[in-house]
């Protein structure tokens, strides 16, 4: 039986195009496994999309349930392309055998560069000075004299691999660095030059904040209303994790009213963000479309991590990065298939 990978519709075209470029499938078929796109776009995978396929590749948000998972036992394998996997039940996999996987280690730089970007946009107001140009008001540009970084703190909330990749990014601009986590992570802050704080401490001392923990139902508004009152006036929020953990109500009001400074939001409650959001008439605030850190490094890096666990899995190996896994013998690995 040839080993079956389903690649999903939203973000692909059937001949295996993507809004990234090209990802790789090439060499799956190199290896002698099968691929296919979905014929449908869908919010929730369907059993019968997926019945016929020993692995998925789930390029964008499309949520993996229980009820994805057929019965007759086939799927083994839920490959994420990025690093979130909040729309997938990793424990409804885990009870059906099935290993999750992501590539967070290949989007740390990417996405931490996006937070340079942020910083920086933010710092200047670059958004607002491109559009004075591009309207001719280059009286007013006196109106938006940027702040110097020379002397900021940077808070991360959330100190993963993308925190820590961008804790090193921002010390490399001789920034100070202070983060908070929700587990012990005193080691690895300790080399990368970041002094471990409560939360409180970090918002309230910090002139950016930057927000990169992982989205779930421990994180959902893990900044709201009184963790943004804790923030200086002057103080800007970066947020590249996901739109659930901030309050975007209280946020918009904060920013609406000065109360705080400014935002860079490469993520929001719902995707995509509607046109008419107050958000989009705010000038403290620089949006991106939840892809600020898709660039062909990106592409190269995260395309090479999916496609080495999709191979892995299919010869009935252990991947390097799970998110449910590993799991014991007398599982996945016990029911290989010849994938030729």
């Amino acid at each position: 039986m040839v080993y079956q990978v389903v690649v999903t519709r939203g973000f692909a075209e059937p001949d295996g195009t993507t809004i990234f470029g090209d990802i790789g499938l090439s060499r799956l078929t190199d290896a002698g496994l099968a691929w296919r796109v979905l014929d449908e776009e869908v919010e929730e995978l369907r059993p019968d999309q997926l019945d016929e396929a020993d692995a998925v590749l789930v390029l964008g948000h499309e949520r993996v349930t229980a009820e994805s998972i057929p019965d007759n036992g086939r799927l083994r394998h839920v490959a994420r392309f990025g690093a979130g996997f909040d729309a997938v039940d990793t424990d409804a996999c885990a009870r059906h055998g099935v290993l999750v996987t992501n590539t967070g280690t290949a989007v740390r730089r990417p996405v931490a560069d996006s937070v340079i970007a942020l910083l920086y946009a933010l710092s200047h107001h670059l958004v607002v000075k491109d559009r004075l140009v591009r309207e001719g008001r280059w009286a007013e540009r006196g109106a938006w004299r940027g702040s110097g970084l020379t002397g900021a703190t940077v808070g991360i909330v959330g100190l993963g691999g993308i925190g820590l990749e961008t804790a090193r990014r921002v010390r490399a601009q001789g920034l100070r660095v202070l983060a908070y986590n929700r587990s012990d992570r005193s080691r690895e802050a300790a080399e990368v030059g970041t002094e471990l704080r409560t939360l409180e401490e970090v918002l309230a001392e910090s002139d950016y904040v930057v927000v990169t923990v992982a989205a779930n139902a421990g994180t959902r508004h893990l900044i709201g209303d009184r963790e943004l009152s804790l923030m200086r006036p002057t103080a800007r929020l970066i947020n590249v994790s996901r739109g659930m953990v901030v309050d975007e109500g209280a946020l918009t009001a904060r920013l609406s009213d000065g109360r705080l400074a400014g935002a860079g939001l490469d993520v929001f409650t719902e995707e995509p963000l509607k046109a008419d959001s107050p958000l989009t008439a705010l000038d403290n605030v620089t949006l991106a479309p939840h892809s600020l850190c898709w660039t062909d490094q990106y592409t190269a890096a995260v395309s090479a991590s999916v496609m080495a666990s999709l191979l892995a899995v299919s010869r009935g190996e252990q991947p390097d990065e799970t998110v449910n896994g590993p799991f014991p013998s007398g599982t996945w690995r016990d029911n290989e298939r010849d994938s030729t």
